[in-house]
C-alpha cells in the first residue's frame, strides 16, 4: 500500500500536467483501488494493478487479482512489455508501506524521501476490460534502510528524469530502473496492516 496526501489539482501544478476529469481516491491507495497517475500529459484516476485473470479447479473464470508491482527483470515478459514500451507513467507517492511483524500481528513500516513531501515513483498503465485504466509500480532492489523489513522497493525518480521516463526509448527508460540513493525517512507504527482497507474508495 502507499499513501498519496496531496490534491489533485497540486499535482497537476507539481507534475506540469493537466487536471483530468475524476478525481475519486483514498488518500491510502490499496491494490485493486483507485489512485491518481500522471499519464500523457494529464493527471488520471485508475485502478492500481494489472487483472491476472485466474481459473477455478474446474476452469471456471474467477475474480482477477491486481498485480500491483511489476519487477524491472519482468519487463521484457508478454505481461508487461507492450505496457513498458508504450505507455510508462508517474505515479505521486507521499510514502509507501511494507509489512512488518509475524503474520496475523503485522504492522505498518512507512518509508519516504526524507525532506521530500511527494515523489514521483516509476508506473506503467494500460487499458483493462475489468477495471478501466489500471496502471502497476515498477519494484526494484530495496536499499539496506530497508533491509530489515523489504528486499523490494518503487522506482523513485528524480525530478529531471521525469521525462526520460515518460518519453525515452525502452533502453532510456531502463537505465532509470535503479535502487534509490537517497536517504529515506523511515516511520514504524503500531497500526495494524490491513486497517483503513474498508474506507479505501471514500476519499
Amino acid at each position: 500500500m502507499y499513501r498519496m496526501t496531496k490534491a489533485p489539482a497540486e499535482i497537476a501544478r507539481l507534475f506540469g500536467a493537466s487536471s483530468g476529469a475524476g478525481a475519486n481516491f483514498a488518500a491510502e491507495v490499496y491494490p485493486g483501488y483507485p489512485g491518481l497517475v500522471v499519464a500523457e500529459g494529464e493527471t488520471r484516476v485508475m485502478t492500481w494493478g494489472f487483472p491476472l485473470v485466474l481459473k477455478g479447479k474446474n476452469g471456471q473464470p474467477l475474480k482477477p487479482k491486481p498485480v500491483n508491482n511489476a519487477r524491472e527483470d519482468k519487463l521484457g515478459t508478454s505481461f508487461w512489455r507492450p505496457s513498458f514500451e508504450r505507455r510508462r507513467c508517474l505515479i505521486p507517492v507521499t510514502a509507501w508501506a511494507e509489512a512488518e511483524g509475524i503474520k496475523g500481528q503485522m504492522t505498518r513500516t512507512w518509508y519516504s524521501l526524507a525532506g521530500e513531501e511527494v515523489v514521483a515513483v516509476a508506473g506503467l498503465w494500460r487499458a483493462t476490460e475489468e477495471w478501466g485504466a489500471a496502471y502497476s509500480m515498477i519494484m526494484v532492489d530495496g536499499c539496506p534502510q530497508m533491509a530489515d523489513v523489504h528486499d523490494r522497493m518503487p522506482v523513485v525518480l528524480a525530478r529531471e528524469k521525469w521525462e526520460q521516463w515518460l518519453a525515452g526509448t525502452p533502453a532510456e527508460a531502463f537505465a532509470l530502473c535503479q535502487t534509490c540513493s537517497n536517504e529515506l525517512a523511515v516511520d514504524r507504527r503500531a497500526e495494524r496492516w490491513g486497517a483503513g482497507r474498508s474506507a479505501a474508495t471514500s476519499g
